[in-house]
Formats: C-alpha cells, structure tokens, sequence
C-alpha cells in the first residue's frame, strides 16, 4: 500500500547570488526560467509485505542405533521402510561371552546366598540361646559378636554380586537393538553374519509423523515477523500444492555469521506426503505493528557519509538522515525525524545543498 502522496511543483531556486535565468522570448520579452522539481506529501500508513525465504524439513526425531557390545549380528528384524513400534526389537546380536558372564553371576549370586542363609541362622540359634534361661555362660559373647560380624559380611557380599549379576543382565539386554519411538526406518548399515564392535551403526529410525521447518529469517525482518505464528510453503515434489506449518520455537539469538535467526515450525505430516530433508520455498507474511514511512526508491540519497532525504521546509532545502527498513513494492520503508505532511523531493540529490531557498506552490 502507498505511503505517500506525490505532486508537482515548480521550485526556483536562489543562491550563489544568482537570480533565475532569462530567455529571450517570441516577442523579445525576457522571461524568467523556472526548474521543476518533483515533490511527495508523506503519508503515514501500514506496511504489509511477504517475503520467500529457502528452507528444510527435517524429522522431528531421528535417531541412529549403533551396537553396544562386541558380537555378531544374529538377525535383522526391519529393513528400510519400514514402520516401527517403541519397544519394537529391530536387531539381535550374538555375543558368547556376555551370555557367559550372565550365567557366571547366577551361579555366584547362589553360592553368595547360600552362604548368607547358613551365616544368618547360625547366628539367630547363638543369639536365642544366649536369651534363654539356665546356666550363664552357656554362649560366649565374642562367639556371638563373630557370628554377628559374619553375618554383615555375607550379608555385604551377596549384595554385591546381587548388583554385578544384574549389570551382566543389562549387559546382555544389550543385544537387543529396540526402537526408541515410533516411526520409520531410514537407514540400515548391517546384515546377519556380520562381525560388529560396540558403537558400529545399525540402523536409523526418524519419526516423520511431524516435521521440523527450519527457516533462516533475515535480522531486518525478524520484528516484522514476530506476530505472524503460521506460515505457507511449496516443495518440488508437489509444484501445485501449498502445505503450512504453525511457529513453535526459535533460537532468540542473531547468527554472527549469516545475520539471520533460525525459525522452527511444526508440520503435520500424518498423510506422509512430505519428506524430511527436502528444501521449501516458505512464504512469510510481514507487517509493522504502527505505522510506517514509505518512500519512492529515488527520494533517499545515499552516499559514503549517510543516508537523507531532502526535505523542503520554510522556503529551504534540508537534509534530514534516516535510516532504511524494508523494501516493498510500494517504496522503501524509512526511519528518522519525519512526520505526516513533511515535503520532500521524489528524486533527492546531494547537488540540492541544504539551505538553499526554494519557490513552490502545488499545481491545481
């Protein structure tokens, strides 16, 4: 939309202690030449703007399963493609001696309990007998005080190899690789037979029932943005088919680099058309909370000082700085000490001194 209102008026402009030039007309009368320059009334409106900006879908979860102990692979129970359940084994491994440790701690684990159980009832028959009635003397209190102590003793080592034999059960859960979340296989990397060491990658799983939209969004846009939550997108694929994402989180931090903050939107994508790791061409939709000004392109002077628009006040050029927002197709969007109704000159120069005095009057 038009921020600006454009006339013509015809400036005469005094300095240098010249005055307007002479021409010599049809009847020899001299006749006083006048330069035009063009002028616009600002006007105070809103900015709306959508922009295109490249951006990837990428899964919602991705995970890669790699082994965790030395073996061989026994059986692969999902191939690319296929759709997985959590909990859901994907892949089983061989290991001998993790089979071996498990049955070796069993076996501890008894004879630690044994030895507890035995411990433990010699002591209560020493310690019920030391209580009872008749002649004093009848248990000596360091035999009862060592059966105590070798009771805590056996007590501390069946613990012990309590809590090792259940490592070497975790330890053989291990060999089956599980899905971590429901979703799809994207990868495989390993087949039955096959020798793997622990942290060899097996498998990926993504979870595609929703994707991530990860946009770059430039730093002139990112408060312009800001009240926008939703936004559409097409891909390749699908060249005549809009998809649209709704806003859900953002990195509050400027990259140093690529002077852009990184939007993430969460795409439905329950029908599966859309597939992660494709490039989008997002469309966003802008516009400024208040007002803005918009400017012709040919109104804002630029030079290796500054950046100003002439602007024509009491009868004299003035340059007045401001600083440029965004680009549309109705101008350009600027900052600075301007307000509604100012003048200014549609095709700003610096040769248009400041202070120079000016004639105008807008034409019927």
């Amino acid at each position: 939309m038009r921020s600006f209102l454009w006339g013509v008026l015809p400036v005469v402009f005094c300095g240098c202690g010249q005055g307007p030039k002479e021409e010599t007309g049809a009847g020899g009368v001299a006749a006083a030449v006048q330069d035009t320059v063009q002028v616009l009334l600002l006007k105070a409106d809103s900015l709306k703007k959508t922009v295109d900006l490249p951006g990837e879908l990428t899964a919602y979860l991705q995970t890669e399963l790699y082994a965790k102990v030395q073996g061989y692979v026994k059986a692969m129970k999902a191939d690319i493609g296929d759709r997985v359940r959590t909990g859901q084994v994907l892949a089983v491994l061989e290991a001998p001696e993790v089979n071996t440790q498990v049955a070796q701690g069993d076996a501890a684990l008894q004879a630690a309990k044994a030895r507890l159980t035995a411990s433990a009832d010699k002591y209560e028959r020493l310690n019920r007998a030391s209580q009872a009635g008749g002649s004093p003397g009848i248990v000596a209190p360091v035999d009862l005080i060592s059966s105590h102590d070798q009771m805590l003793a056996d007590s501390a080592a069946y613990e012990a190899l309590r809590q090792q034999a259940k490592a070497y059960t975790e330890v053989s859960g291990y060999l089956y690789i599980r899905a971590p979340f429901d979703g799809v296989v994207t990868g495989r990397k390993a087949d039955p037979g096959a020798l793997v060491s622990a942290n060899t990658l097996l498998l990926t799983v993504q979870d595609n029932h929703i994707l991530r939209l990860r946009v770059s969004v430039p730093e002139v846009y990112v408060a312009a943005a800001a009240g926008n939550r939703s936004l559409s997108f097409g891909v390749d694929a699908y060249p005549e088919q809009r998809f649209s994402g709704v806003l859900t989180r953002k990195t509050e931090t400027i990259d140093a680099v690529t002077r852009t903050e990184l939007w993430e939107y969460d795409i439905d994508n329950r029908a599966h058309l859309l597939k992660a790791g494709a490039f989008v061409n997002a469309r966003l939709a802008l516009g400024r909370r208040g007002p803005s000004f918009l400017l012709p392109p040919s109104a804002v002077v630029t030079t290796l000082e500054r950046k100003f628009v002439v602007r024509i006040k009491d009868g004299k050029a003035g340059w007045t700085d401001v600083r440029q927002g965004m680009t549309t197709d109705a101008g350009i969007e600027v900052f600075g000490d301007l307000h509604a109704g100012d003048t200014l000159a549609v095709k700003a120069t610096d040769e248009l001194k400041p202070g120079t005095r000016a004639i105008w009057k807008l034409r019927p």
